[in-house]
């Protein structure tokens, strides 16, 4: 059986976002907001809300238990202030924060002590279409069939 770890994120993430527009609404805000401090326009793509969830989702399976502010700091980047240097900012809280609650929704992320985990349904979720896309990429490149 094929694990999150055994397949491209890329691809992962991509398949997940597809998945999760079934199951999840898009926030209304989602269309105006920026991802972070750092940033100085809103994301151009149409379904970038699910793109974040999905790597959300991905990032507290691999690395969980993880907490919002660890969060914010892998969706963070670097801050533009003109003639000053640069500086490192984090992501937004809120849309990391709103994700989880999305993902709490659905029982793919429960809350522990230590910070947000993957249920087991969750993990089963995500394993599946990480075993779809390992077929796939056998069926491209035979070679890969041993790992």
């Amino acid at each position: 059986m094929a694990t999150v770890y055994d397949v491209p994120a890329e691809m992962l993430i991509k398949k997940v976002a597809e998945e999760l527009k079934n199951m999840i609404e898009e926030p209304e805000w989602a269309k105006f907001v920026k991802t972070g401090v750092h940033k100085q326009r809103s994301p151009e793509q149409e379904d970038w809300w699910y793109v974040r969830v999905a790597s959300i989702l991905r990032k507290v399976y691999t690395d969980g238990p993880v907490g919002i502010q660890r969060l914010r700091t892998y969706y963070g980047g670097r801050k533009r202030r003109g003639s000053k240097p640069p500086r490192f900012k984090r992501g937004s809280g809120s849309i990391v924060r709103k994700a989880l609650q999305e993902l709490e929704k659905i029982e793919f992320v429960e809350k522990t002590k230590e910070g947000r985990i993957v249920t087991p349904k969750g993990r089963s979720f995500l394993d599946k279409i990480a075993g779809e896309i390992k077929k796939e990429l056998v069926k491209q490149i035979p070679a890969l069939e041993k790992y």
